[in-house]
């Protein structure tokens, strides 16, 4: 599949800024499975960008751009040509061990309740793709899709309590229940191809799995990720 991504972020300040720099994750890397034929970073100002790669093996844009700036734009636009992979991330960066994904962060500790449903979950199950497809589907049954909302940092323990949450909200809980199971688990952003809408941005998450490697599911479709998926970054949680 031939995906088109055009994503606009604006931003304005209550005062202006004498300078602004971010760390800008929005370049996807080739894998296997995707690869970028096109992509650039545009800025509505005066501004210098440099690429480099962070711990994780995604690829970071450094924006610098001096002041006095009142609003800034930002506009990300390219192509992405993707193939059918099972759900498999192939020959992606990896430059840290599996296991290091079954670190918790403040945002992904489970707590009492998600750690109970998570092994109630996988009761009886041994097979550890079998267990992480059905942790999979039993949070993609148990929550309503809400609409996508800016990220204000909330916890897995807080989200699992509501009846409806976004992607992001889904993937971090997806994390931190096959943590819980003993699998190493990343939140993964990027971009996702709707059947009848434009290519929106995205969050799903990805598990190890032994003798196959890193598996992506979502729990927002009970589904791995397919060649509609755009894969950009990833990371211990959304943070």
């Amino acid at each position: 599949m031939r995906i088109a991504i055009d994503h606009r972020t604006a931003y304005r300040f209550t005062e202006p800024q004498a300078r602004i720099i971010q760390m800008l994750r929005m370049r996807p890397c080739d894998t296997r499975s995707q690869t970028v034929v096109d992509w650039r970073i545009d800025v509505d100002c005066d501004s210098r960008l440099r690429r480099s790669e962070d711990g994780f093996g995604n690829e970071v844009t450094m924006l610098y751009a001096e002041g006095p700036i009142e609003a800034l734009e930002l506009r990300v636009t390219g192509e992405v040509l993707t193939l059918e992979s099972d759900g498999v991330v192939q020959d992606a960066a990896e430059p840290l061990p599996p296991m290091l994904y079954l670190r918790e962060t403040p945002r992904s500790a489970p707590g009492e309740v998600l750690t109970k449903f998570a092994g109630e979950a996988v009761s009886g199950i041994d097979d550890p793709l079998e267990r992480l497809c059905r942790l999979n589907a039993v949070i993609h049954a148990r929550f309503k899709p809400a609409d996508a909302a800016p990220d204000g940092g909330e916890t897995v323990q807080d989200s699992f309590l509501r009846k409806a949450l976004t992607p992001r909200d889904r993937a971090q809980i997806f994390v931190a229940a096959a943590r819980c199971c003993g699998a190493p688990a990343r939140y993964v952003s990027g971009y996702r191809q709707m059947a009848e809408t434009a290519c929106a941005p995205h969050a799903w998450a990805e598990a190890h799995v032994p003798d196959l490697g890193w598996v992506s599911f979502d729990p927002e479709t009970g589904a791995s990720a397919d060649e509609s998926y755009v894969r950009v970054a990833v990371a211990l949680d959304a943070t």
